[in-house]
């Protein structure tokens, strides 16, 4: 079990490295993700290697990097309309797992591609957004921007945690994660909304109280969907943390895996709500 202090010091410290990286723009983003993908592709195929599952190693590694390559909003766009590279190279690295198996079939060859697949939209698709949040509407409204995942995700695991700790009694998920609590997520709720208000009516005055209050709810809800699903992929692979990568703290999925599906959240909040006119 995480000591207060422990979960407080280690949820800011992140914060802090995170918050570096992001501001230095896509030169520091770009070797930072590609290690952070490599390091949580090792992790997810070292928990399937524990439950006797083969992946292809060698294809997910080099996808996995070509995915977030092609994530680069500097990139020229695709030779055809409607369409990214990022889209492009998915879709190669499919056929290609289709294609691998049916030249060199071995034992249980659909699980190989399903757990493949999976490694590569879970880690390398979702960490690719971090790039195109970073660089939406141009490197400054794009550095504001990336800013609300980064404070509600931190807003929501520190209320959450506090909110859990003294007034948690019914639990939200107790076959998935038996910590989490409803009153806990309700708190995360709560603190999440009061500072993303503050940021985007009073202090940056971008949104109005509804549009903070909708993203609110929507990445409260992303951040513990993705903390709740890493559990349930540990729970079904039955291993207690991902890695021990960070020492005392498991490993970088353990760490990343609320931001993996908040970044996304607001990523497509502000393209299809937002910023699409919505």
């Amino acid at each position: 079990m995480e000591t207060l202090s422990s979960r407080v010091s280690t949820a800011v410290i992140g914060f802090l490295v995170v918050s570096a990286v992001v501001y230095l723009g896509w030169w520091a983003m770009l070797p930072a993700l590609l290690l952070v993908g490599v390091m949580g592709l090792f992790e997810y195929v070292r928990m399937l290697d524990y439950n006797d599952i083969d992946v292809r190693r060698g294809t997910l590694a080099t996808f996995g990097a070509a995915l977030i390559l092609a994530s680069l909003p500097m990139l020229p766009g695709v030779p055809w309309e409607g369409g990214s590279w990022r889209e492009a190279v998915l879709t190669v690295a499919i056929g290609y797992l289709f294609v691998i198996e049916v030249i060199k079939p071995g034992e249980r060859p659909l699980e190989r591609i399903v757990y493949s697949a999976f490694g590569l939209l879970y880690i390398p698709w979702l960490l690719g957004y971090f790039l195109l949040l970073r660089y939406t509407e141009g490197p400054d409204m794009g550095l504001l921007y990336f800013a609300l995942p980064l404070l509600a995700t931190f807003a929501a695991d520190i209320g959450g945690f506090f909110g859990g700790y003294y007034f948690g009694r019914r639990k939200l998920a107790p076959e998935i994660s038996p910590a989490k609590t409803v009153e806990g997520a309700i708190s995360g709720l709560a603190f999440s909304f009061v500072v993303i208000v503050i940021l985007t009516e009073f202090i940056w005055q971008i949104w109005t109280p509804m549009e903070a209050l909708l993203y609110s709810v929507l990445v409260a809800s992303a951040s513990q969907l993705g903390d709740l699903s890493e559990s349930l992929l540990k729970r079904a692979l039955n291993t207690k943390d991902t890695g021990t990568s960070l020492p005392g703290h498991g490993g970088f999925l353990d760490r990343l895996d609320s931001l993996l599906f908040a970044v996304p959240a607001t990523y497509l909040y502000l393209n299809i709500s937002v910023l699409g006119g919505g």
